[in-house]
């Protein structure tokens, strides 16, 4: 018996979300943890531009090999306009 393929992810669809999860994670954790350390003001101001730039760059890479659909629903998440939206959806269905 053959196992039903479209049920299992594509490793370049792992990938992405791996490099989508982790660019996350460098936006959150470099501007807090950078600081921190004990080094100049001018090479923390620039660690800090790098690393959220690199993080960028991470996203889309995996923005590009999970797809676009997923791309858009993590954007879409993560927009602070659209948080009331889901609120008051989650209000709508209580009631």
């Amino acid at each position: 018996m053959q196992k039903n393929s479209t049920l299992q992810k594509p490793w370049i669809y792992k990938v992405g979300m791996i490099l989508i999860i982790s660019s996350i994670l460098i936006w959150v954790i470099s501007p807090v943890l950078i600081p921190f350390l004990p080094l100049t003001n001018g090479v923390k101001a620039i660690s800090i531009t790098t690393s959220l730039i690199i993080g960028e760059v991470i996203f889309w890479i995996g923005a590009l090999m999970a797809g676009k659909k997923v791309a858009n629903n993590i954007k879409k998440s993560f927009n602070p306009k659209n948080w009331r939206k889901k609120f008051v959806h989650k209000e709508q269905d209580r009631e």
